[in-house]
């Protein structure tokens, strides 16, 4: 499905460098993360962080071109798909190298594509379509399923919960051994210090221009490192002073001080996304529905964008999910349940839910500045509504392992990028932290996976957006801006959600 203007990976880009001399080979660059990724297995983790490295050592069979429909990535070509929507068959390409100097073949792509199923959030969704796998030739793996599927090559796409291909032998559970078909390869890991990824000197890159995250992966760099810099602030002054060649995740309030910078330039890709406030409805306060709204119903979004990015140049107060720039926009279930602020109205409505005092745990981290501002905000908004309010400040890492867990939270904040196919908002996959699994889940979303007409699905996804703001899995908070920084050194770096450093060189 395409966007109805530009999509915003394009409009995003503060300037799109021309090559007038070919890039230069050679060199180092330095990555300043949001922290530590709890996994550089991307199948075990939704975490951005964990795809943003991980995306330069594993590939999956699809990727996302710039107009963020999928493109082959180690498959030869998009699948050949059976009339009645039921059998993919998949081509692979030819002379991929794994790490370890293995060619792949299809039965490391069946093996990987049975342990995503098996470990991945995403693969979890959509193992209930599946009938079977199998490996129909050296060079060719067919997919069966019971019923059409509509997003699975999307799914297939994604970096994030990836079904990257790993070799046949190396499906370990969890991983052991780092081994993909990725441009890069790892080195060495030093927790919280550095993780050192080296050019894999046996990459077969496609053919053609760079496309997005699809087309030719050129490998320019010698090595990337990524390193955890958690503090927002430090990563600020890192930008300014040139320490790092590329700095990810930086407050919008330091926009005016980087245009200053000689050593480093702003990027903002707009929109980037949205804040969302993920509820636990497994176990806990959050488990009932009426408490769950009496929740939303207490929140100012429009307090807590204010607070976490200040001014509207880099926020705007949306309850639809997409915003009116996408096809897939829709107002189904908002109004009257967006932005309310109404902490007496809510402190009623939690007393007839029969709320007991017992605390609402909020999980947040301050490596998303932003994150941590808006849980101060909805925390001082649920006190006036009568709530007892848990806050927990822990690091990013720290977050994702908890929030596996259902016993130790009821709301989770995290924000995610406009996605290009509704299908991949993870909290739509009762497998997912939150399980929301109800039975008007499963008809609304079954129903909008099954239909594979474009305008059909439109009606469909607006019946989703519905059931999420009739049950409330998570609550949008709003559309943002995101700000990163580079060096003015640094050259082939396109802003994106998920930042990628093949195409990168340094300027000599």
């Amino acid at each position: 499905m395409r966007l109805k203007t530009a999509f915003f990976l394009a409009s995003a880009l503060v300037a799109i460098p021309s090559f007038v001399a070919a890039q230069e080979k050679g060199g180092v660059i330095n990555v300043a993360t949001i922290g530590e990724p709890p996994t550089l297995d991307p199948m075990a983790s939704t975490a951005d962080l964990v795809g943003i490295v991980s995306q330069h050592m594993f590939e999956t069979l699809y990727t996302f071109d710039k107009a963020w429909k999928p493109t082959p990535l180690l498959a030869e070509s998009l699948p050949e798909i059976s009339a009645d929507g039921k059998t993919y068959t998949i081509r692979l390409r030819s002379g991929i190298t794994f790490h370890d100097g293995s060619d792949m073949a299809s039965d490391d792509v069946v093996a990987s594509l049975e342990r995503w199923v098996k470990v991945a959030s995403r693969g979890k969704q959509a193992a209930a379509f599946l009938d079977k796998i199998t490996a129909t030739d050296p060079l060719t793996v067919t997919i069966t399923l019971k019923q059409p599927y509509a997003p699975l090559v999307s799914l297939l796409a994604f970096n994030n919960s990836a079904a990257i291909v790993l070799p046949s032998e190396k499906q370990a559970e969890p991983m052991k051994d780092f081994v993909g078909t990725g441009p890069y390869m790892l080195k060495e890991r030093k927790a919280d210090q550095y993780i050192q990824l080296t050019r894999f000197d046996g990459y077969t890159p496609r053919s053609g221009e760079a496309d997005g995250y699809g087309g030719a992966r050129h490998q320019y760099l010698d090595e990337i490192r990524f390193v955890p810099v958690p503090d927002a602030n430090t990563r600020v002054e890192a930008a300014i002073s040139g320490q790092y060649d590329y700095i990810d995740s930086l407050p919008v309030e330091s926009f005016d001080r980087l245009k200053g910078s000689t050593a480093s330039e702003p990027l903002v890709l707009k929109p980037f996304g949205y804040p969302v406030f993920v509820f636990n409805t497994a176990e806990g306060v959050a488990k009932d529905v009426a408490i769950r709204k009496a929740i939303r119903q207490a929140l100012s979004m429009e307090d807590m964008l204010a607070a976490a990015f200040g001014s509207t140049d880099f926020y705007a107060l949306d309850g639809d999910i997409y915003p009116k720039s996408f096809v897939w926009n829709t107002d189904a279930g908002v109004e009257g349940h967006y932005n309310l602020a109404d902490p007496e109205g809510s402190a009623e409505a939690a007393k007839a839910a029969g709320y007991d005092g017992k605390p609402i745990r909020i999980l947040t981290s301050r490596q998303y500045e932003f994150h941590y501002k808006m849980a101060q905000v909805a925390a001082e908004y649920l006190k006036l509504a009568g709530f007892t309010v848990d806050l927990q400040v822990v690091d990013w890492a720290t977050l994702t392992q908890r929030r596996a867990d259902k016993g130790l939270w009821d709301i989770y904040i995290t924000h995610s990028p406009f996605l290009p196919e509704p299908a991949l908002i993870g909290s739509l996959s009762p497998s997912s932290p939150g399980w929301w699994d109800t039975p008007l889940r499963k008809q609304t979303v079954e129903a909008f996976s099954a239909e594979a007409d474009e305008t059909k699905r439109l009606a469909l996804w607006a019946d989703v957006q519905k059931a999420m703001y009739a049950e409330i899995p998570y609550m949008k908070i709003g559309d943002f801006n995101a700000l990163a920084a580079k060096s003015t050194k640094v050259e082939g770096v396109v802003p994106a959600p998920w930042p990628y450093f093949w195409n990168a060189s340094i300027k000599k």
